[in-house]
């Protein structure tokens, strides 16, 4: 495994993490009140790099942000109603939606994905009939995962036209202010009710702040700068398995014998729509 590889498993392995301390901060606060102020947090940290960022890279660092903020909100929200192995099952499937929307893009679908969709949706079918199903969890995470998959292939663009740190910077600061400002839209007392429910959550903000959202963000930036879309989509397929692991440490979350098939196939078929990318990808190193 290359330098640029071991980053993202690292990046992997720290996302894994989150999903018990999201389903922990959201007994005292809503999804958007943890997205917009982890964001704040990060965006300190990342103030310093952003001074003297172009007006392209404050552009691309927007779209970037924009995208992001729907996956970060919309998985909060949907941990408020489904378990964090439930909710990380689910956002994986944003690696399956890579290619296929690479494909929308003018890419090509083949047999292989296809097989891999039909084993993800059996997977979503065994974890859906476990008790733990919710309209309102699942398809908010459903759309956390579609919003990733999209930030997954524009940061594959992205990338390579600013460094790691400009664009990790810019995307952040841009993520703070759209965050805050729909807190602020929110407001009422809900708002007011913020400082009081946010003392307990602290630790769990700063965690996601901090580690999981401004370091993150910059290896990430840093490992897809060699790495394509594709490829970068299978390392992030053992996000789940890191998930469970540290939900049943964390939170002593168990997964019933079906919602673990579901689970299992749906891994599957994440790694079996990238296995001819990663093949590929060895091939050409090989030669």
């Amino acid at each position: 495994m290359n330098f640029h590889a071991a980053l993202l498993l690292l990046v992997t392995l720290v996302w894994g993490t989150t999903f018990p301390v999201l389903k922990n901060a959201a007994l005292h606060l809503s999804g958007l009140e943890v997205s917009a102020l982890r964001f704040l947090v990060a965006a300190v940290c990342m103030a310093p790099f952003a001074f003297r960022c172009s007006r392209a890279a404050w552009r691309d660092g927007a779209l970037l942000g924009a995208v992001a903020l729907i996956s970060y909100v919309s998985q909060a929200y949907g941990l408020q109603f489904i378990s964090s192995n439930r909710s990380a099952f689910l956002t994986s499937l944003n690696v399956l939606l890579v290619p296929l929307l690479a494909w929308l893009l003018g890419g090509k679908l083949s047999l292989q994905l296809l097989l891999a969709a039909g084993l993800a949706c059996a997977g979503i079918g065994f974890m859906s009939w476990e008790g733990g199903a919710s309209w309102s969890g699942d398809s908010a995470t459903l759309v956390c995962a579609l919003s990733y998959a999209a930030y997954v292939l524009m940061l594959a663009r992205m990338v390579q036209r600013h460094t790691a740190r400009t664009l990790a910077a810019t995307q952040i600061v841009m993520m703070a202010l759209f965050g805050t400002v729909l807190l602020a839209l929110e407001g009422g007392a809900q708002l007011a009710s913020l400082p009081a429910r946010l003392q307990p959550a602290l630790p769990a903000i700063l965690y996601l702040g901090v580690i999981a959202t401004a370091a993150m963000l910059f290896l990430q930036a840093i490992g897809q700068q060699r790495i394509s879309a594709a490829k970068a989509a299978l390392i992030f397929a053992l996000e789940p398995a890191f998930a469970a692991l540290f939900a049943w440490i964390w939170l002593g979350e168990l997964l019933s014998q079906r919602a673990a098939m579901g689970g299992a196939l749906v891994v599957l078929a994440v790694v079996l729509s990238e296995w001819k990318f990663a093949s590929a990808t060895r091939l050409s190193s090989a030669e």
